[in-house]
């Protein structure tokens, strides 16, 4: 379609503005700053309540059930603060990859696409229905000049994004939707993906060996002695453990290693699904990995805390609370 002496495609993907680009602004970042993103999605929250009261749960038969009964103060206070601190670093890792804008922040070049970048920056999100013939007409492209839009949303379609049908929004980088985070696994939060993967297989791997030695503490000795509970109570409780514990260790370490794979390659799922050519520039292994998680290998790269902002959650509450973006 023609107009104003430039083209306008409907495309489902597209190139639009080069990722190494950059462009700051920080009024941009002061609007972010009032937003929590938060996908309205019915099957999504309640996926995401269950994985809380499954890791709850966990935590409960770890602590009341093996722990408190033992005999050995060590072997319960090291184990305790271990699985609990472990517990807290998945827990806040979901809530970070649930509550993260997925596309960054991170914007655009400063040239004629100017409005179009800071539409794209504001919010994180891809602004909907922004891709209107008046809006286009006010634009000043230059004569020739190719803009993409989504069909779907009605936007602006920037580079490596993808139209997501539960968010209802284009994401740039968009691995897929996972419902037990209610968010889709883009760009900005993909880093809190992998923390929540990780520290998910690591607790079920350390409530399965708890399980291993409680039963054969049980077993070796009296079931009356080595729990609070009743030994049927006992039984059925650590089955239910073992066998969450089991599912999501194989599940979660699965998905630990597949986006570790896609980081390193600098590839989307649904970009390798697609087999879609490259027309970035690649960020292989070690780059990849900091482009993701952000500098030099430290412990900032376990730390689902680092960039909170405290300030800025009591700055809300004083103006009135959160802006929910979708």
């Amino acid at each position: 379609m023609q107009s104003s002496g430039h083209r306008f495609r409907d495309v489902e993907h597209h190139p639009l503005l080069a990722e190494n680009d950059s462009y700051d602004s920080s009024s941009s970042e002061a609007d972010m700053a009032e937003r929590v993103w938060f996908i309205r999605d019915g099957c999504g929250m309640v996926c995401a309540i269950m994985t809380w009261l499954l890791v709850v749960y966990a935590d409960f038969v770890v602590t009341f059930v093996m722990l408190l009964p033992s005999k050995d103060f060590w072997y319960s206070v090291i184990n305790g603060v271990l699985f609990n601190c472990l517990a807290v670093l998945a827990l806040s890792s979901h809530l970070r990859t649930m509550l993260t804008d997925p596309v960054s922040m991170q914007a655009f070049p400063n040239t004629t696409l100017s409005l179009i970048q800071q539409a794209l920056c504001f919010g994180g999100a891809v602004p909907k229905g922004n891709a209107t013939k008046e809006y286009m007409d006010n634009l000043q492209l230059k004569p020739g000049e190719v803009i993409y839009k989504c069909p779907k949303c009605c936007s602006i379609k920037p580079e490596r994004a993808h139209h997501c049908s539960i968010c209802k929004r284009c994401i740039r980088k968009m691995d897929h939707h996972c419902p037990w985070v209610n968010n889709c696994v883009g760009e900005k939060n993909q880093r809190f993906f992998v923390l929540f993967t990780m520290y998910i297989a690591l607790i079920s791997a350390h409530a399965l060996i708890l399980c291993g030695f409680q039963f054969f503490s049980c077993v070796r000795g009296q079931w009356t002695e080595c729990s609070d509970f009743s030994p049927p109570v006992t039984v059925i409780l650590m089955i239910f453990l073992c066998l969450e514990g089991f599912l999501f260790l194989t599940f979660t370490a699965v998905m630990f290693g597949t986006q570790i794979h896609s980081i390193c390659n600098d590839e989307t799922e649904i970009e390798r699904l697609k087999s879609e050519k490259p027309t970035w520039e690649r960020r292989l292994r070690w780059e990849g990995m900091k482009s993701v998680f952000g500098g030099q290998p430290s412990l900032l790269w376990i730390n689902p805390f680092a960039g909170f902002r405290i300030r800025r959650l009591l700055l809300r509450a004083k103006k009135g609370g959160p802006e929910f973006s979708v």
